[in-house]
């Protein structure tokens, strides 16, 4: 059916939605706008969907949600009764309509008979993987565009073990979603039904309580902090989401006494009034921080995005001003100093392993294999740290120490199967009292790190390729890498090709190997002087990514170096 006749459906729905009739008017003589907004369905992958508000099924609105939530309604219905029954858990953060797409979910599964545990207010999702677990619930729903502009929403699907749904089980989601042909039929239950029915249960405290029960693992020096908790100065800004709840109780149950809440961000704000993107990847989102940090004098400003999922960091320099990390360098210190404690503790198991993505900084690496400690490499995707950690679970071959992604997210420890910042932040709290009683800054350990194991450094270059004619950039860009694939970069030869698409691994010779992992589209190469370059389309926005990571004797030799890569990346790219 065209985008024109699907357009046509939606304007002359009797119950559209009042809100969306309204800018459906708005938008009546913008043919592109309607376009776009109607040319094809909001894509539903891996990893959920994400998208603008508005109308149109190219769009987040309620019956967008709907059709999500009627093919995991379906999904569910192929179980058996009992796993019927253990239902959905659902959790929203503070963006807008977030509390009315979580209730639609709900009443959409309500009216297949399936009951859901909705949170009586927002929460991190990382308390949702958690809640799946701790309720036993079969799947789990977070609300949220993690950290995209404030027009944005999303819809992402858990799986039993509390990680996002893997693999197998969201193609098979996918397919029923996808068999929805008009999401405006879908049928739902009314709320008060729903609720007298018993199949809408509310959550809350008593959930938060078993969470920070929990947290209180993350902790691996006590002592430590009980004698350094009133020395550190703090600063923590939510970014106006949702991590201000637990992540104010979670460091006061530690024992940290002197952090303050950045108090213009620290409460709730759908439009992010203050910041231009709530991405703690970008040093604009640190403005607020900053300020209050030069004014008190902190040691450290941490910084989480509005699902507080994901964390970031700037820390205090020799002359007063911050720096605010790379999430290679934030996952560098917290792996340096989870190792070096449990050895120093003599608690650091003999099958101890560390994840990553293979799109993170090999940095870890060197100092995870420098205390014995194997590295393993995942796609990209914190789904695939959680399978992992559920294998171990299983086969007991290795002890999870950290997981994390170079784009700031971390796992400390497994009661969450997602990117947990709430966890994060009390470590790295602890982190900075370690070197603060010996007189050191988070800058003087990151500098022994790079004296130590070599000046590693990384960037990440996004091109953004919004609508229609973006997707169809991405895929010819991927396709011209796959057919013309580079043998230099910047006059550097590459000796090593790995299509994760074709799961082959080619080197210079010609010779073949095969790749272990699932297939994605990703293709990253390995150069001669230990650069590497990684290229794949965005899994969750309208964005062409590429990685750049180097190794050298120095921060101005490995700065040039990225340099060069990125000028030969532009080339290609145009």
């Amino acid at each position: 059916m065209s985008w024109r006749k699907i357009y046509e459906q939606w304007s002359t729905y009797e119950n559209l939605d009042e809100s969306l009739s309204q800018q459906l008017a708005a938008l009546s003589d913008q043919t592109d706008a309607l376009e776009d907004a109607f040319y094809a369905p909001l894509e539903f992958g891996t990893a959920g969907m994400r998208g603008i508000l508005g109308p149109g099924i190219n769009r987040m609105n309620i019956y967008t949600i709907r059709q999500a939530t009627e093919g995991l309604a379906r999904f569910i219905d192929t179980q058996d009764e009992d796993t019927r029954k253990r239902g959905v858990a659902i959790a929203y953060d503070s963006r807008h309509l977030s509390p009315e797409f979580a209730l639609e979910a709900a009443c959409t599964l309500a009216q297949h008979g399936i009951p859901s545990y909705v949170f009586e207010s927002l929460r991190p999702t990382p308390e949702l993987s958690f809640a799946v677990r701790h309720l036993n619930t079969f799947t789990g729903i977070m609300i949220t565009a993690s950290h995209n502009p404030a027009n944005y929403n999303g819809y992402k699907v858990y799986g039993e073990d509390g990680g996002q749904m893997p693999p197998a089980d969201a193609a098979a989601l996918t397919t029923f979603v996808r068999e929805i042909e008009n999401p405006l039929d879908i049928a739902v239950l009314s709320e008060e039904a729903a609720k007298a029915q018993g199949l809408i249960h509310f959550i809350g405290e008593p959930v938060d309580q078993a969470y920070l029960a929990e947290i209180k693992s993350v902790t691996i020096n006590q002592p430590l902090i009980d004698e350094m908790g009133d020395e550190l100065k703090l600063i923590y800004t939510p970014l106006h989401g949702t991590g201000k709840m637990l992540g104010e109780r979670a460091l006061m149950q530690a024992g940290f006494k002197k952090f303050i809440i950045e108090p213009t961000q620290g409460e709730p704000d759908p439009d992010f009034s203050t910041v231009k993107s709530p991405n703690p990847e970008e040093h604009s989102a640190f403005e607020y921080a900053i300020a209050l940090g030069e004014k008190e004098g902190a040691d450290l400003l941490i910084a989480t995005d509005p699902d507080a999922d994901r964390l970031g960091a700037a820390i205090r320099l020799p002359n007063g001003e911050y720096q605010v990390l790379s999430g290679n360098q934030i996952g560098a210190i917290l792996i340096h100093y989870i190792l070096e404690a449990h050895q120093a503790a003599k608690t650091l198991p003999k099958n101890a392993v560390v994840l990553k993505s293979i799109v993170s900084s090999e940095l870890p690496t060197a100092i995870a294999n420098s205390y014995g400690v194997e590295m393993m490499n995942v796609l990209t995707g914190f789904k695939f740290i959680a399978e992992k950690i559920q294998q171990f679970e299983t086969d007991h071959s290795h002890t999870f120490m950290f997981g994390f992604e170079e784009s700031y997210g971390y796992l400390v420890k497994p009661f969450v199967r997602d990117k947990d910042a709430i966890q994060a932040l009390v470590l790295f709290a602890e982190v900075a009292a370690y070197y603060k009683k010996q007189g050191k800054t988070l800058y003087d350990a990151l500098q022994m790190i790079f004296d130590t194991y070599g000046y590693f450094s990384e960037k990440t270059i996004s091109v953004t390729m919004s609508g229609q004619e973006g997707s169809a950039q991405i895929a010819a860009l991927m396709q011209t890498f796959r057919e013309k694939a580079p043998t230099h970069f910047a006059d550097v030869k590459v000796i090593q090709t790995e299509d994760f698409k074709h799961l082959t691994k080619t080197f210079e010779d010609g010779t073949v190997e095969m790749l272990t992992t699932p297939p994605s589209d990703v293709l990253k190469y390995v150069l001669a002087d230990d650069s590497w370059i990684a290229v794949r389309p965005s899994g969750t926005e309208p964005k062409m990514k590429f990685y750049i990571g180097v190794k050298a004797d120095s921060q101005v030799a490995a700065d040039e170096k990225i340099e060069a890569l990125e000028a030969a990346i532009n080339e290609i790219v145009g």
